[in-house]
């Protein structure tokens, strides 16, 4: 329970009034007239409204020494942090020469009427090739056969899938890396009878070795229809691509494997034959994230004292690179030689700094750098927390990028201006919606973290530990629900539902995966702070697809449509693991989902007179199953969350 606030003054506007009507007869005893149109008592009212504000603001000074006593035990507002998604470049002609997509590049959406750009950052070098085949095998039956030259002198016919189980594929070997690129395949089928397969799902996947596993390519296109006939296989190539020896030969691989078939669909009954094959390279696709870059800064010159603070043009600052930090230059002594900077390292604080240590903090939220100050000890001695420009010195920052929020996650196709130059790109573009930002925190979300964080430390204990701290470790988490372990030995698991600004409606199953840079940022961050012996798994919850038939009667005065529309819009909020739930925050874990919640929604929906009848359906996020008609009452699993599938009102007038 947390203790009352006091209330510095709690006279208000008519107290103060009925005050200094009681005093006129003291002090005036010759003014008579305390009627509202006297212009002495108009005077008392307009001075009694000044005052009331006066000490509203009064009141405010508790919460004010609050915020600031989080800002002496070392709470500080999270930073922004920035939306991600992948940029395709396209070249506008094959290119003999490979190029180089530098590190930093910048793409923006399309600046419109009163709109300001958002701009992308690539965070990584990406080089576009072309493609050069140097092998070809065929794997049937846990044997593989080589076909390089058969392939290589034409008239043959190689078996993608020799033995047609499950686990066969043809392999296709290239001299050099294709991370990241984007190739089309020229596939030319041999034979006369058709494989057999719906060429709409044909049971094969395509994939590339990143030095320790296989990774799915993404299929942008198939006209071959999975080699049902002769045709063109557009594929995007995950960011690392490595070579493998397999057999005696080796090279950088990529390979089409058959899998099960869906239940229902034909599998293969003859396995295509592959004639030719040629690949060309179109382009290429690498991570960026919602940033702008700053360039070098001089924030001003050191007064030679502890304690001392800057701060920068720009925030929210996002998390630095090693590239990024301060830069101290001291004054010059000698007119003929350059003063050497010296480069200073970012800290969390200045606990374990020493005198001579250089280093500052730095607030991502804010904006502002400081340096170690110096604290008076029992003995009058001054101990100084990392070391203190000297006076005259120049203090600037190598660089910084500024950004994030949530204005960042931008829908597909949005980012198709190339702000920095290149040779041969012909255009550009995000193939899926930018997700994972998120804005700076908040005042008022500190003033709840903070007693959090000073009740349970900075240790992963107990179970809400870990679901502090999983919040803690990346904004793009949005729930967090722990699951002790239920024997000595196994592990902690943790269920994450990532944060994606997404509209309810549109929300599905695979929005919902966990990203891996989040899944590896968040085990960094709590292998710092758990037990020795404590194990922790990561996972996603169980999603249980729910859809709602209801039939409503609108007023007369209201149009159907719309009370239809937005009675469907309720249901997908409420019904919603990120968004839903009685209090909006998502759907919490263990509470059931019944009518009456459903009725009650609905009768709160704007031009609704009364809700008819409610059906509730068990579906499948997958929707390979049809909807099964649930009771009354569905009860979720410590481990499931409820999500919507397709709801369908019907409004009668």
């Amino acid at each position: 329970m947390s203790l009352p606030a006091p209330n510095l003054d709690d006279r208000r506007f008519q107290d103060i009034v009925d005050e200094a009507k009681r005093r006129i007869t003291r002090y005036c005893p010759e003014w008579t007239d305390h009627n509202v149109s006297d212009p002495g008592v108009a005077l008392i009212e307009l001075f009694a409204w000044m005052t009331e504000m006066i000490l509203y603001r009064v009141n405010q000074v508790p919460d004010r020494l609050y915020v600031k006593f989080l800002e002496l035990v070392g709470i500080e507002l999270f930073s922004a942090a920035p939306a991600r998604t992948d940029l395709l470049f396209t070249l506008a002609a094959p290119s003999p020469e490979p190029i180089r997509i530098a590190a930093g590049t910048q793409v923006g959406t399309e600046r419109g009427q009163g709109e300001e750009q958002i701009v992308f950052m690539t965070d990584e070098e990406l080089h576009l090739v072309q493609p050069a085949l140097s092998a070809c095998l065929s794997r049937g039956g846990g044997r593989y056969e080589d076909h390089s030259e058969s392939l290589r002198l034409g008239g043959s016919m190689v078996p993608c899938f020799p033995t047609l189980r499950p686990g066969d594929a043809l392999y296709l070997g290239f001299a050099g890396s294709l991370a990241g690129n984007l190739i089309r395949m020229h596939v030319n089928v041999g034979g006369v009878d058709a494989p057999g397969i719906d060429p709409r799902r044909p049971p094969r996947m395509w994939q590339s070795w990143d030095g320790s596993d296989w990774r799915e390519a993404r299929i942008l296109e198939d006209t071959s229809e999975g080699f049902n006939s002769s045709g063109e296989v557009t594929l995007l190539l995950p960011a690392r691509h490595e070579p493998l020896a397999i057999g005696a030969v080796r090279a950088h691989w990529l390979r089409c494997r058959l899998v099960d078939v869906v239940p229902g669909q034909p599998p293969y009954h003859i396995s295509p034959m592959l004639e030719s094959v040629e690949a060309v390279g179109l382009g290429g696709a690498v991570a960026a994230h919602h940033a702008e870059p700053a360039p070098a800064e001089l924030l001003g010159t050191s007064n030679g004292r502890p304690g001392q603070s800057f701060e920068v043009r720009r925030a929210p600052v996002l998390s630095r690179r090693p590239s990024e930090t301060v830069r101290v230059v001291p004054p010059r002594r000698e007119p003929s030689r350059e003063p050497e900077a010296a480069h200073w390292t970012e800290v969390a604080d200045f606990a374990d700094a020493g005198p001579d240590d250089r280093m500052f903090t730095w607030n991502g939220a804010t904006g502002e750098i400081r340096f170690g100050p110096g604290v008076t000890g029992r003995d009058g001695r001054i101990r100084q927390y990392g070391a203190v420009p000297e006076e005259d010195a120049q203090i600037f920052v190598t660089g910084y990028r500024h950004g994030g929020g949530r204005r960042g996650n931008v829908g597909a196709g949005k980012l198709s201006v190339l702000l920095t130059s290149i040779p041969s790109i012909e255009s550009v573009r995000n193939l899926d919606p930018a997700t994972g930002g998120v804005d700076a925190e908040t005042v008022e979300n500190a003033k709840i973290r903070g007693p959090l964080y000073l009740r349970g430390g900075n240790r992963a204990v107990t179970a809400t530990d870990f679901e502090r701290l999983t919040l803690e470790a990346a904004p793009g988490v949005a729930r967090a629900r722990c699951l002790p372990p239920n024997s000595p030995g196994e592990p902690v698991r943790l269920l994450i539902v990532p944060r994606v600004d997404i509209e309810p409606e549109r929300l599905v199953l695979e929005d919902l995966a966990l990203p891996e840079t989040l899944e590896s940022r968040i085990k960094g961050f709590l292998d710092e702070r758990r037990l020795l012996t404590t194990r922790v798994l990561l996972d996603v919850p169980s999603y249980q697809g729910i859809t709602i038939t209801a039939e409503v009667h609108a007023a007369p005065t209201v149009r159907a449509e719309k009370v239809r529309t937005e009675a469907e819009s309720a249901l997908y909020r409420f019904i919603n693991p990120i968004t839903g739930g009685p209090d909006g925050q998502g759907w919490p874990f263990d509470l059931d989902l019944s009518i009456g919640d459903v009725f009650s929604v609905l009768r709160a929906v704007p031009g609704v007179q009364r809700a008819e009848t409610v059906h509730i359906f068990l579906a499948d996020l997958r929707g390979d199953l049809a909807p099964e008609e649930a009771r009354q009452r569905i009860r979720l699993s410590s481990e499931a969350l409820f999500m919507s599938v397709r709801h369908r009102v019907v409004v009668r007038q």
